[in-house]
């Protein structure tokens, strides 16, 4: 997979969302790279990855970051992972792959209906954004058009790097890995019976630290899920992102770091359960 390694130490492998790459994690990686061995990926099909062809389900795509991790090496790291990337990383906790796991507004806490708006609101913004693709630049270059675009993703897109939003979205159209992954998006559901059960006492899951962070302006996957997760969750530890939207990392980096960080070293065994 294409990624970018920085720094030394405990490791830390970071994973992004639907439509997104590695550079998504750009805000907090130099911080990272401090104290940690930190590896950002491109998942099959996005990025600068090549698309292996296969339905981007979470279980096949933590497949495929195990086989990874393998290659280089890197065993048992601490998993960040966001939308998407947040649910391959509690997978791979559940495998017990994880030394531990900050999943930023993962998927898995939806129902049918909130599945269904999380596949409308991304399918919109990538086709939005190959629409108004020759447009961008000059959008992406005022303060009204990053709030009006970057506004679904991010809880303060007015702050945003122009150029780093020109990257993003031109990612997000590009990505041929986008339909499958869309496709299988809601089949991978912690409300269901089976994975539910999975998680609270026939796997590894209970011996992972986990914190589930998520933005209280999330218009992806909306705050009232994070609730949900504490109850199907209850073990874990549960964080309050104020101000902060689906891709928290520019919105707060230093927040998003810190969880990270803290996850690597398992401070946070000691800290409060439930901090929001």
């Amino acid at each position: 997979m294409n990624h970018d390694r920085r720094g030394s130490g405990s490791p830390i492998v970071l994973i992004h969302g639907i439509g997104s790459h590695w550079q998504v994690w750009n805000p907090v990686l130099d911080r990272l790279a401090e104290r940690h061995d930190v590896i950002a990926l491109d998942l099959p099909g996005f990025g600068g990855s090549e698309y292996d062809g296969v339905p981007g389900s979470v279980p096949h795509l933590a497949d495929r970051v195990a086989a990874f991790l393998s290659e280089l090496d890197v065993r048992r790291p601490t998993i960040g992972g966001n939308s998407l990337g947040g649910g391959i990383a509690l997978e791979l906790a559940r495998r017990g792959v994880a030394r531990s796991v900050v999943a930023f507004s993962p998927v898995g806490f939806f129902g049918s209906a909130g599945a269904a708006w999380c596949r409308t609101v991304v399918n919109a913004a990538r086709a939005g954004g190959g629409t108004l693709s020759p447009a961008l630049p000059r959008i992406f270059a005022t303060r009204p058009g990053r709030i009006a675009l970057g506004g679904v993703f991010y809880g303060r897109p007015s702050s945003l790097d122009p150029e780093d939003c020109l990257a993003g979205a031109r990612a997000l159209v590009a990505a041929p890995g986008f339909v499958e992954a869309r496709r299988r998006l809601g089949e991978w559901r912690l409300t269901s019976p089976t994975l539910r059960t999975a998680f609270a006492g026939a796997s590894p899951m209970p011996e992972v630290p986990v914190t589930i962070a998520w933005g209280d302006r999330d218009l992806v996957l909306p705050y009232w899920q994070a609730r949900r997760a504490r109850r199907i969750l209850p073990d874990a530890r549960h964080v309050r992102l104020h101000g902060c939207g689906h891709l928290p990392f520019a919105d707060d980096p230093v927040t998003c770091a810190r969880l990270l960080s803290e996850a690597a070293g398992q401070e946070f065994r000691e800290a409060a359960r439930d901090t929001g």
